[in-house]
């Protein structure tokens, strides 16, 4: 099969989109797929031009505002539509789909392209956060209007799934999210860490994530001074500096990946994630392949994740004084958390990036064998009414 895989952030920026990608990449690789990955530029002179076999192809990009490492693709529909008519691909997957996914959306339209859209950001929350409230229906006018092209939308959650088919999007089908269970994983826990972070021996309340608006990352500091605790925040982003004065007890031990992400999730007595706009949330899974119990949020995709009284606790949005209780509650009961973190570590057992690979090439097949040919793939590949 050849795929083109239109990627709205890619290498070297890692994030939750980037982390997806790079695990399709490595299943289609080892499928034999041809793939083409189509991202933004950037200034990284060292940034691959080939991923698990696939080759990479950037666009001209620029920063996006406030955050100077996500680059915003430029140009128009017809320059993405040029690129898809020379690779022909069978099958187009748009990941997160919301500037470069919208002009590859029109233009596989345009060409008579199948198209995968995979809902995996929820934009227009994040208006809000950022303090443009007034921008969130245009940004659902965006989501929709991307959706309502693609030959099949695959949401992450529930209630992802819910949110889009409430909006009136049709053809959405769930495609859940693998974790690499021998990476993450209790026997990474690494007592010599714990000591670094925590020297007198406190347990251990952990942050994995970016450290941006939409994350709320400031909730946490209703959980300073819990006593024998230690925040840990594992991460960086641009509010950085700000969480620092916000929170001072706390240690910021900057970007951690690989083997050193593993070890220190592990190590972890509990993981907290206090954003409201997550479609999924792969930390809360590798928290709890890592045989870590948690606390998050009652919205979005956490709601799948955590079993109340079980695997961990949720609490309802903006309730400080709830996230404090319950952190409190599995902090203060050595045993309670042993009996969650078990639970928990068992309950994503078999959600392997390979069976979510195989999935996903099954939707592949699914469009492709519902696609009727557009007669502009067949006869010609000029511009017709594009939108700049």
């Amino acid at each position: 099969m050849r795929i083109a895989i239109v990627a709205e952030s890619f290498l070297p920026l890692m994030n939750g989109v980037t982390h997806s990608i790079l695990r399709v990449l490595e299943h289609l690789q080892e499928r034999g797929d041809d793939v083409l990955v189509i991202a933004p530029s950037t200034q990284d002179t060292g940034a691959p031009g080939e991923v698990y076999g696939a080759h990479v192809h950037r666009l001209p990009s620029v920063p996006l505002a406030g955050y100077a490492n996500v680059r915003v693709a430029l140009g128009g529909v017809y320059r993405v539509k040029r690129i898809l008519a020379d690779y022909a691909p069978d099958v187009v997957h748009l990941a997160s789909p919301f500037v470069l996914g919208w002009r590859a959306a029109q233009a596989a339209h345009q060409l008579g392209i199948p198209t995968i859209a995979i809902y995996q950001t929820e934009v227009p929350g994040y208006a809000g956060r950022y303090g443009v409230p007034f921008l969130e229906n245009w940004a659902w006018n965006r989501v929709e209007n991307i959706h309502l092209l693609a030959s099949r939308t695959l949401a992450p959650s529930s209630f992802a799934l819910n949110q889009l088919r409430g909006r009136g999007i049709p053809r959405v089908q769930m495609w859940r999210r693998g974790v690499d269970t021998q990476r993450f994983s209790p026997d990474k826990r690494d007592a010599g860490w714990r000591g670094t972070v925590a020297p007198a021996g406190e347990r251990i309340i952990g942050y994995v994530g970016r450290l941006a608006v939409e994350k709320q990352v400031q909730d946490l500091a209703v959980l300073a001074d819990i006593p024998g605790t230690r925040l840990v925040i594992v991460g960086d982003g641009p509010q950085r500096k700000a969480l620092q004065a916000a929170l001072p007890d706390a240690v910021f031990t900057g970007f951690r990946g690989g083997d050193q992400l593993a070890r220190a999730v592990a190590s972890f007595d509990l993981f907290v994630h206090p954003g409201e706009f997550e479609t999924f949330c792969q930390t809360i899974q590798e928290a709890m392949a890592s045989g870590v119990p948690v606390v998050a949020t009652g919205r979005g995709g956490p709601l799948d994740l955590v079993e109340n009284s079980r695997t961990g606790w949720l609490y309802e949005p903006g309730d400080l004084a709830a996230l404090r209780s319950r952190v409190a509650d599995l902090m203060g009961d050595d045993a309670k958390r042993r009996a969650f973190a078990a639970a928990a570590h068992a309950s994503v057992q078999g959600r392997t990036w390979s069976a979510l690979g195989a999935e996903l090439v099954q939707h592949y097949n699914a469009v492709l064998a519902a696609h009727t040919p557009h007669a502009s793939r067949t006869t010609s590949t000029t511009p017709q009414g594009v939108t700049l």
